[in-house]
């Protein structure tokens, strides 16, 4: 299968400080790719990469296009969609106009509406609290909304960062079967970066391991799963 996005060399910078080195990676059409290590690996690095948020160096491939110039509103026009650790709602706006955001950007009022039908299939829980303050969500409702702002974008691939980060467990698996459904039914490919890894591995179909910026190893996530000694070196389990 064609690759929706494909990474070519990439090295990455903060100031004069190195964080990535060469690093190639691809992310199948309508696939999972989990990117794995330890802290400092370069994880957020790499998605910040893509999207042009870091000084970068390589080429950066996106659905046949060459995206390594483009500016980050550019990448995400195109179908790019990045859910940031932390969440990044805006707080003191409520669920509805964290996701009427989206209408900004995209020029099909009717197709957005759709969509935000289509958000609140997903996420019942938003519906619930269309007109809450994001600030009042709790912190699995925040994370939810923070995937339903993305989804609004319409996008094509979804870069997700550490979606599982402070929650309880019952949420966390609530959101990774959601995510599920979002790649099976709604077509979306993603790159997820997850310290979560038995987590990620099930969602996964593909994986790369990340040491000190560099690609350790990569392959089908079955493959990780079943080398004991390899998830203990990188992934401590």
């Amino acid at each position: 299968m064609a690759a929706i996005l494909e990474l070519k060399g990439v090295s990455a910078w903060y100031g004069q400080i190195q964080a990535m080195f060469d690093l190639d990676l691809k992310v199948e059409q309508g696939g999972v790719t989990a990117l794995l290590g330890a802290n400092g690996a370069g994880k957020t690095t790499t998605l910040r990469a893509v999207c042009n948020m870091v000084r970068r160096s390589g080429g950066t491939i996106f659905d046949g296009q060459d995206i390594s110039k483009r500016s980050t509103e550019d990448i995400v026009r195109l179908g790019v969609a990045h859910v940031p650790e932390g969440r990044g709602t805006f707080v003191a706006l409520t669920v509805e106009e964290n996701l009427r955001l989206a209408f900004h950007i995209r020029k099909d009022r009717a197709a957005a509406t759709r969509d935000m039908d289509m958000v609140f299939e997903y996420f019942p829980r938003l519906k619930e609290r269309i007109r809450q303050q994001a600030g009042t969500l709790s912190g699995g409702e925040q994370q939810m909304l923070a995937i339903a702002r993305a989804l609004m974008l319409a996008p094509r691939l979804m870069l997700l960062d550490e979606p599982s980060f402070g929650l309880a467990p019952l949420i966390v698996q609530e959101i990774f079967r959601i995510l599920r459904r979002i790649n099976e039914q709604g077509k979306v490919s993603m790159l997820i970066v997850e310290q979560n890894a038995a987590l990620a591995l099930e969602l996964a179909d593909h994986v790369y391991l990340l040491e000190t910026g560099h690609v350790v190893t990569s392959g089908p996530s079955d493959m990780v799963r079943d080398d004991e000694a390899l998830r203990k070196a990188y992934l401590g389990y």
